[in-house]
């Protein structure tokens, strides 16, 4: 564990590091595009962030492979050269598009590319465990087939949560702590040393995505851009990938004693191909809604528009931020309750619990919704909007002509104007009246 947090810590600290130098850089290259009608921020961001998590994940990996035990995975297995062959792909693909921008069918080519690369360095499907039957032995066609479209869908459903501030590296933060302690489970509790890279992977994957948080958050100061949210994409389908058909049931049941036993270990994530598709089930919720919903309308599946999940949430009335605590709470209940479904003795506590927090989550989801009045004994404690009684008196506007009526119907917007900007928008006046008195040019 300690050489992982190792990994995890100076894949953080590059990260973090490299985001400064990188947004300097994004802005001087014009890597800064103009603000579309989908997107949420009001300014341009540089992008490009994509650069300092590349560079994070060199470090990490770097640093694994001059450690004692770690440092054996990069001679027992070639998961590692894929990896940073794939990633490399990626990774150029990802900047010439937040440059210049890529088609959207060239960047679906690049993507398959980039996963056709991996599986030739061996990164591919072997088998399946299905439970009750034993091992499924897969065709090198079939393998194929499973690995490219698994990096497609991971790729796509990581870009197309990258719509809000953090939410993209949050996201896929949660879902490879969870992934981790998958991993880490089946290699330190069942002696699987084939769950070793992707619990490296992952490790690497958390330090990446911790260290650029802190820019990310909202406001962000930089964007992570396709660079760097079809590389996390990328390196959640490898974890699962390298670990799949390569986990045998038998080796844990001759440790437990039990098939019993053995399918309470690997179930619900029995299959490792569903864990981290279960871990992003929200982004694949909202990809597979967005392919129905622009299909449904006549519209290519790669149209861009506003109405995915976390726009949603806006439009019902959820702050910025608040949106993506809500993302984040629903995407760590799913990923780390499948978890602990396969870690406990009983599983109807768990369920209970999740349930339970379900419920927390759907009322949170339904606030903006309601306004209910907090009892008077509270009420210095809550917003504003939960007190009751009458509003607060609006601020006064200055004795100028003209001014009351604008005074009166002053808009959130207009208490932030200094008393000066108050002042010459009163005498000016807003237009209405000019507006309202220009004769209809029909009559």
């Amino acid at each position: 564990m300690r050489e992982y947090l190792l990994v995890l810590f100076v894949s953080a600290a590059v990260t973090y590091l490299l985001v400064s130098p990188v947004r300097k850089f994004a802005i001087a290259a014009g890597a800064m595009p103009a603000v579309r009608a989908r997107d949420v921020h009001r300014e341009p961001t540089p992008r490009l962030g994509g650069i300092a998590m590349f560079g994070g994940l060199l470090a990490g990996l770097l640093t694994a492979s001059q450690l004692t035990n770690l440092g054996r995975l990069f001679e027992q297995t070639g998961d590692v050269k894929a990896l940073l062959s794939g990633a490399g792909i990626m990774f150029v693909l990802g900047v010439l598009d937040d440059k210049w921008g890529v088609d959207a069918l060239v960047k679906l080519g690049g993507q398959m590319v980039a996963a056709g690369v991996m599986v030739w360095q061996g990164v591919t499907v072997i088998s399946i465990p299905v439970p009750g039957y034993g091992q499924v032995a897969l065709t090198p066609t079939q393998g194929m087939l499973i690995a490219v479209a698994l990096v497609v869908v991971m790729v796509n459903a990581v870009n197309f949560i990258d719509g809000l501030d953090g939410l993209a590296a949050g996201m896929v933060c949660i879902a490879a702590m969870a992934f981790f302690l998958y991993s880490y489970r089946l290699w330190l509790g069942y002696g699987i040393n084939d769950a070793a890279p992707a619990a490296l992977f992952s490790a690497v994957l958390i330090g990446m995505c911790l260290g650029f948080l802190p820019h990310n958050l909202h406001p962000a100061r930089i964007f992570m851009g396709d660079s760097g949210s079809m590389m996390l994409g990328l390196m959640l389908a490898v974890s699962a990938i390298s670990i799949t058909g390569r986990v045998d049931p038998d080796l844990i049941t001759d440790q437990s004693g039990s098939r019993t036993a053995t399918v309470h270990a690997l179930v619900p994530i029995y299959i490792p191909l569903v864990l981290p598709l279960t871990v992003i089930a929200l982004p694949l919720a909202d990809l597979l809604l967005a392919v129905v919903r622009r299909t449904w309308a006549g519209k290519s599946p790669f149209a861009a528009d506003k109405q995915h999940l976390h726009h949603r949430l806006l439009e019902v009335g959820h702050s910025h931020s608040r949106a993506v605590l809500i993302m984040y709470f629903w995407a760590a209940l799913v990923a780390f309750g499948t978890v602990a479904v396969s870690v406990t003795n009983t599983g109807r506590a768990v369920v209970l619990t999740m349930a339970g927090l379900c419920l927390v989550g759907i009322v949170v989801l339904l606030m903006p919704r309601f306004r209910p009045q907090a009892p008077r004994a509270v009420q210095p404690f809550v917003p504003p909007r939960y007190r009751q009684g009458d509003p607060a008196p609006a601020a006064e506007a200055p004795a100028t002509p003209g001014a009351g009526v604008e005074a009166a119907e002053e808009t959130p917007a207009m208490a932030e104007l200094s008393a000066d900007d108050k002042a010459l928008l009163g005498r000016i006046g807003t237009g209405a009246t000019a507006v309202g008195s220009r004769p209809d040019p029909k009559s």
